[in-house]
């Protein structure tokens, strides 16, 4: 397997879980006092469904077969915002906190893909709009738990 593909996996994988994770932020968001963040929500979750199809369409291109479901590890995250969720009610600044939470892992992953040498340029390319594009989702999400 080459690099590419392992990390495109990996990323893949992240990128899932983050969308199904913004989708049940903007559940949880919707009907509090700010209903506009449901809606920061629901952008970040379908840029997340944008970004995995970009990798997996490249992926195909190189002949790589990276269309993976979400990972364990974020699942558990999943569950950490289910069980956040049902502690704090519907809260918004513990739904905000969690999905800072998850972003700071998103950017981890990002991190991550960047530090290996051998991606092709055209991969590396777009991880890195893609890290710069999730780097700012976490700061607007970051400013939104701040203001609430």
């Amino acid at each position: 397997m080459s690099t590419d593909e392992k990390v495109a996996k990996d990323l893949v994988e992240t990128l899932r879980d983050g969308e199904k994770g913004f989708a049940e932020a903007a559940d949880k968001l919707r009907g509090n006092e700010h209903p506009e963040w449901a809606g920061t929500m629901e952008r970040l979750s379908k840029q997340r469904e944008t970004f995995a199809r970009e990798i997996v369409e490249m992926g195909h291109d190189y002949g790589d077969e990276v269309n993976e479901s979400g990972s364990a590890g974020a699942a558990v995250h999943r569950g950490w915002l289910s069980l956040k969720d049902a502690l704090t009610g519907d809260d918004a600044s513990g739904v905000l906190g969690a999905a800072v939470s998850g972003e700071d892992h998103t950017v981890k992953e990002y991190e991550k893909a960047l530090d290996h040498d051998d991606l092709s340029e055209g991969f590396r390319t777009l991880v890195s709009r893609q890290h710069q594009a999730v780097v700012a989702a976490r700061d607007e999400v970051k400013a939104l738990r701040d203001a609430g």
